[in-house]
């Protein structure tokens, strides 16, 4: 593609997002976005739910960590279109809630893996201070370890989110909502202009969710909180320490440090 052909590509993209026909009714942007967005957060809250709660549990007690990290990997490795095709067949139909189950599925992972790391890396030494001061291990897990582990739980949720904001996009193959409508029909009727200017804004609604969750995990981080009155830079997160011994996808692994 040469400089001309990229220069129309820019002019045909913006001139597509600048038409108000495109933004408005049952079809337009604004509602697709909506559509999008309600779906991925009911999603990303029920993954929340379902994997944070194990996660800190299994992490507090140091226990089962490695079955339960690769059991939800297993909700990973499965194509997402497969599991939405697969649900859509069944009960369920073609629905709301057929596209919610299958992006819960892809969310729990990377939530799971990071809050259960972020809880079993808590120093032991505080752990056990706090033992010694009479706290329960509800109290050590809500009181002490859950707030250190903050700033992994978060990168955990922060992955899950923009991932389901990104899978969303599949639900349009199954005749699900949101912007992956845009680019099925784009691409349904050979439309480029409509077809790259619905990519673009998955593209924008991911950066704005991830950018979001960056500045959560900055604005909540116990360490930089506590830096935040004086000058002192707030020192470097640690290495995870044995991480990957509990992921064995490899992207989990990374996930897990980053």
């Amino acid at each position: 593609m040469d400089q001309a052909d990229v220069v129309k590509t820019i002019s045909d993209v913006y001139s597509w997002l600048t038409d108000g026909a495109h933004w408005r009714g049952s079809d337009g942007v604004i509602v697709r976005t909506a559509q999008h967005v309600e779906l991925s957060a009911i999603a990303l809250l029920i993954a929340v739910a379902v994997a944070l709660p194990i996660a800190m549990w299994l992490g507090h007690i140091r226990k089962g960590g490695f079955l339960a990290v690769n059991v939800s990997n297993i909700g990973r490795a499965v194509p997402t279109f497969a599991v939405l095709t697969l649900l859509a067949l069944t009960s369920l139909g073609i629905a709301d809630r057929t596209v919610v189950l299958a992006l819960v599925l892809f969310g729990i992972p990377p939530v799971l893996t990071n809050a259960y790391v972020g809880v079993r890396e808590v120093d032991r030494q505080t752990v056990e201070a706090a033992k010694g001061m009479g706290m329960t291990g509800l109290q050590q897990l809500l009181r002490v370890e859950l707030p250190l582990a903050v700033p992994l739980v978060l990168n955990g949720i922060r992955l899950a989110a923009v991932q389901i904001v990104a899978t969303m996009t599949i639900a349009s193959l199954v005749s699900g909502p949101g912007l992956g409508r845009i680019i099925q029909e784009g691409f349904a009727t050979q439309n480029k202009p409509e077809l790259e200017a619905g990519a673009l804004l998955v593209v924008v609604l991911a950066l704005v969710v991830e950018g979001g969750f960056a500045w959560l995990q900055r604005v909540v981080d116990p360490v930089r909180r506590a830096h935040r009155g004086d000058r002192t830079p707030p020192p470097a997160e640690p290495a995870l320490i044995g991480a990957a011994s509990f992921v064995s996808a490899e992207d989990q692994s990374h996930n897990a440090i980053s």
